[in-house]
């Protein structure tokens, strides 16, 4: 499975090179479906969802769709997200993108379909793909969502916790010094990644591009 984990999209060309490298082919033989069903229960400015869309404009795909899968049946979304060469899951409330995700079946679906394709994720998109951290930790850094008391499960189509926006000037606890501090309360490995930097997933390899900063409980 080729998967690459971006906390804001492709904003540099380094992560753009790395969508290309999983693919296999230019950006600009690649046709991509971008999702911004995360986005959903979001309300106020919608600019950097225009920003994440015109990100991936700039790449002169060859062609960009965009469907929110939980306002359609699965006669409408699965055929276009299998027609795809890229599936683009957007930014937002990754609680809720994992629950819509677990109603309409769709780990079942890229389970069946990815071999040929690249999944691409920007922030909650990202995170969902994963595991989560423990709902504690999660709300410590991200005090600005509400995680509510119910956690949802994410599709764990790898194997550590993606922690998106390192550095953030939106995220003010998304820091190198409170990742280290919640260090040994993980339950598993995790990364973080600025908005400038990705993470690259090609069958277990791992890769670490962008221009930015990283953290890895690893360290």
């Amino acid at each position: 499975m080729r998967l690459l984990l971006t906390s804001a999209g492709i904003t540099n060309g380094a992560i753009a090179e790395a969508l290309a490298e999983l693919a296999g082919r230019p950006l600009t033989e690649l046709s991509i479906i971008h999702i911004p069903t995360a986005a959903n229960t979001d309300g106020g400015d919608k600019g950097w969802v225009i920003n994440d869309l015109v990100n991936l404009q700039k790449q002169q795909f060859k062609s960009v769709d965009i469907l929110d899968v939980a306002a359609v049946g699965p006669e409408l979304w699965q055929p276009r997200l299998a027609a795809a060469d890229v599936i683009c899951f957007g930014g937002g409330n990754e609680q809720y993108l994992a629950k819509v995700f677990r109603e309409i079946g769709m780990k079942d679906f890229l389970l069946s379909v990815m071999d040929s394709k690249v999944y691409m994720g920007i922030s909650a998109g990202s995170m969902v793909a994963g595991k989560y951290l423990q709902h504690e930790l999660a709300a410590a850094l991200y005090p600005e969502e509400d995680f509510h008391d119910v956690a949802e499960q994410p599709m764990e189509l790898y194997d550590f916790c993606f922690v998106p926006h390192l550095n953030s000037e939106w995220f003010a606890h998304v820091r190198k010094e409170t990742l280290e501090g919640m260090k040994n309360r993980l339950t598993g490995p995790a990364y973080a990644t600025d908005d400038h930097t990705a993470i690259a997933l090609h069958d277990g390899s791992l890769k670490i591009v962008g221009s930015g900063a990283h953290w890895t409980s690893a360290d």
